[in-house]
């Protein structure tokens, strides 16, 4: 039986895939490659991907509902672990729409592809710290409540979240939402400040910081994130009226945003040359997860320092060939 992994060709979803099969897992990736970072990057992770003899790649979209029930009707399926997403907290403000169709409209075929099979498969869907919106209480619990959001994204995750809630209730399906925050690393996204500063760092351009530089970040790195998913497939929540539960799966540890900016330039021998602006539209201050929940549940522990996490990323970045820039 195969695990299914949407978003297999993005950042999150090929390390989950690779750690997967790692331990022994089939895996079927499902990514539709879109356009909004360069397409040959998603590529380049499925590449290693599809070297493994425990991986099926599918090139599909999850609004598809159709294509999801035809492509994987004969399939078992052990369980679902749902990353596509249009990711971009400010993206969201510039085009809305595709948030709509990628995010609410893809979740809800994905949950209807879980409750047709009528299996009782485990469904573990990517939430975001982006659901806390203009909370001012750190750190961020997951009992928190969370309906002031300041962007599109942080709705549509919401939203996701609420949909999970109405299913969990109504069909039994046993779900675990994940609010990731804010995951870097190597294979990364280069819409992400990390690495659009490296480059711009690297090419003598000054780099923009906003609220004055007055940010701070629980910088997650990626194999952290990976070790959380897989805990969290691996157990799901007992049965009940609504078998569903969510967790934050952050470092504890908020870093200032002029810290990361110090360790990539050390890391570079560059320094930086800095414009200070004020804040943008649809951001936040501050986040820092409250992981009590998915340390006690799920024995969740981060381990990686961001000066170790980012040094990984520098060095990884310095050997990425010109085409995957």
């Amino acid at each position: 039986m195969a695990i299914l992994v949407t978003g297999a060709a993005g950042f999150i979803g090929a390390s989950v895939s690779r750690a997967l099969m790692a331990r022994g897992e089939e895996v079927v990736g499902l990514d539709n490659l879109n356009s909004y970072y360069p397409i040959s990057l998603k590529r380049a992770r499925l590449s290693f991907l599809l070297r493994e003899p425990g991986f099926r790649f599918v090139e599909g979209d999850i609004t598809d509902g159709a294509m999801l029930h035809a492509e994987f009707a004969s399939e078992s399926v052990s369980g679902v672990i749902h990353l596509a997403a249009q990711a971009g907290v400010r993206y969201s403000i510039e085009n809305p729409f595709s948030y709509n169709s990628a995010n609410l409209t893809g979740h809800l075929s994905i949950l209807e592809f879980v409750r047709r099979r009528n299996d009782n498969i485990h469904l573990v869907y990517a939430s975001s710290s982006s659901v806390y919106g203009a909370n001012s209480k750190t750190p961020f619990s997951e009992t928190d409540r969370v309906d002031s959001p300041v962007s599109f994204y942080g709705a549509t995750k919401k939203s996701n979240e609420i949909m999970s809630e109405s299913y969990a209730r109504l069909y039994g399906i046993r779900q675990t939402g994940l609010r990731f925050f804010t995951v870097y690393g190597p294979w990364g996204r280069p819409d992400m400040a990390y690495w659009t500063f490296t480059e711009k760092m690297l090419r003598g351009e000054p780099i923009q910081i906003f609220n004055h530089g007055n940010m701070g970040r629980d910088f997650t790195y990626i194999d952290d994130i990976v070790s959380g998913v897989i805990a969290a497939f691996d157990n799901p929540p007992k049965e009940s009226s609504c078998p569903h539960e969510i967790y934050n799966l952050g470092n504890d540890k908020p870093e200032a945003l002029m810290t990361m900016i110090s360790i990539l330039e050390s890391e570079l021998g560059v320094t930086a040359k800095k414009e200070f602006k004020g804040m943008q539209s649809g951001d936040v201050e501050r986040t820092w997860a409250d992981i009590t929940k998915a340390r006690t549940v799920l024995g969740f522990s981060p381990t990686v320092s961001l000066a170790d996490g980012l040094s990984e990323f520098v060095a990884w970045r310095k050997s990425l060939p010109q085409q995957y820039q």
